[in-house]
């Protein structure tokens, strides 16, 4: 039924263009190829998505629709006679993508994207066999992805997302074995990860966060040999994170939160020392910390917030020079925070706070020269704070809150602080009297020092 829609339509698209649907006094004879430069089918094709998304409001529609050869028309590049490239990308496209774009049969680059184009893909897209590139991102099309797009086998990027797309994200994509991009991201579709796409052994980046995915990783995307960037959050996964994906040695970035997600965070992460980038925050993950987390050197941003991770922070943190960010609050964590965090000197942002964490702050912190935000808030840690702190002169926002700190506060005049809290400890007025005319002249614009503790 939907191929029978689609050819219906398709006749529609071409009676309306030269009977008078917007067009009634169309300038251009596609039937005079010596003069369009292409073959008729291909120009009325181009005239059938003049129509369909309503050329005359394009932003940029040069020479379309005259007795131009299509090669000047806007966006359109010709190759050997034939329609090579069709790039209309943020050019106030609205309608629907017809199906006469399945005859450019010489195509090799469809970019529609950035538009506000709505219905469903039109399965005839299958048809071109050229195409490499397929970007129809940023829209607001509906409907199921189209089986026939797997049918493109010379295919390398096929943008999809930022969509309205549905349903399941079709098998038949997984023979795309030149694909180097697959982008699904913010659309609705459903149904789980299909271990087809463990096929595409060319692929370089996986998208499909933002959608309503469910079942388990399968473990085929272990077969990703090339892949750098795996990027599923935001979605309804379950399970826990497959042992196979220890094979995705060239992976840079992996992308898993906001799921639900079990078990625990594999230690066999740390063999993959290409990763500079892990987000697993806000799943349901037990267990501890592996140490063998210290020994992703080149890593930048380790983000494990939101889980039910328990024990200690590992010391080997402390060998991630490289990290900016270190974000692991509203877990489970016990003990002291190592002192070996003072190694991090290229750290910006420290998130520690509700967690269940022990012990005096470590002076060592005070190494941390390029932090800008520091909450340690809502921990069970004593002691005082060390003076070392006054030389975080870089630090923007400050929070030990809700703590068991007492005695003298350190200075951070100094620091460029635009909030500071240490309310719900054990200080008292004269811990901080010196400082605090500066602090409560409204720089900080939010100073929070009461209640303390009786």
């Amino acid at each position: 039924m939907r191929r029978l829609r689609s050819h219906g339509s398709m006749l529609l698209v071409t009676i309306g263009v030269w009977l008078g649907a917007g067009v009634a006094n169309a300038q251009v004879d596609c039937s005079a190829t010596g003069t369009t430069g292409v073959p008729q089918a291909e120009c009325e094709a181009l005239m059938a998505l003049y129509v369909s998304a309503n050329g005359a409001s394009w932003t940029d529609s040069s020479n379309w629709d005259t007795a131009s050869a299509v090669s000047t028309w806007f966006g359109v590049g010709a190759s050997g006679g034939q329609v090579a490239g069709l790039s209309l990308s943020t050019n106030q496209l609205s309608g629907t993508i017809p199906p006469e774009l399945g005859k450019l049969s010489a195509l090799t680059t469809l970019q529609l994207s950035g538009n506000q184009l709505t219905g469903p893909i039109p399965l005839e897209l299958g048809n071109l066999a050229n195409l490499t590139s397929l970007w129809l991102q940023d829209n607001q099309l509906t409907d199921p992805i189209p089986p026939e797009l797997g049918n493109l086998s010379g295919l390398q990027t096929l943008y999809l997302h930022n969509n309205q797309l549905t349903g399941a994200i079709p098998r038949e994509l997984g023979d795309l074995g030149n694909l180097r991009t697959l982008h699904l991201s913010n659309n609705d579709l459903t149904g789980s990860v299909p271990p087809e796409l463990g096929g595409l052994t060319n692929l370089i980046g996986l998208y499909a966060y933002g959608n309503q995915l469910t079942g388990t990783i399968p473990p085929e995307l272990g077969k990703l040999v090339n892949l750098t960037t795996l990027h599923l959050s935001g979605n309804q996964l379950s399970g826990a994170i497959p042992p196979e994906l220890e094979s995705l040695a060239s992976l840079t970035a992996l992308y898993l939160y906001g799921n639900q997600l079990t078990g625990p965070i594999p230690p066999w992460i740390g063999n993959l020392t290409n990763l500079t980038t892990i987000y697993l925050g806000n799943n349901q993950l037990t267990g501890v910390l592996p140490p063998e987390l210290g020994n992703l050197i080149n890593l930048v941003s380790l983000f494990v917030y939101g889980n039910q991770i328990r024990g200690p922070l590992p010391p080997e943190i402390g060998n991630l020079v490289n990290l900016t960010t270190l974000y692991l609050p509203n877990c489970q964590l016990t003990g002291p925070i190592p002192p070996e965090l003072g190694n991090l000197t290229s750290l910006g942002t420290l998130f520690l706070s509700n967690n269940e964490l022990t012990g005096s702050i470590p002076p060592e912190l005070g190494n941390l020269t390029s932090l800008t935000t520091a909450y340690l808030q809502s921990n069970q840690l004593t002691g005082t704070v060390p003076p070392e702190l006054e030389n975080l002169v870089n630090l923007d926002t400050l929070s030990f809150s809700n703590n068991q700190l007492s005695g003298d506060i350190p200075d951070f005049t100094a620091s460029p602080l635009t909030s500071l809290r240490f309310n719900s400890n054990a200080f008292v007025f004269a811990d901080f009297e010196s400082e605090f005319a500066a602090y409560n002249d409204g720089t900080p614009e939010t100073f929070q020092y009461s209640p303390q503790a009786s």
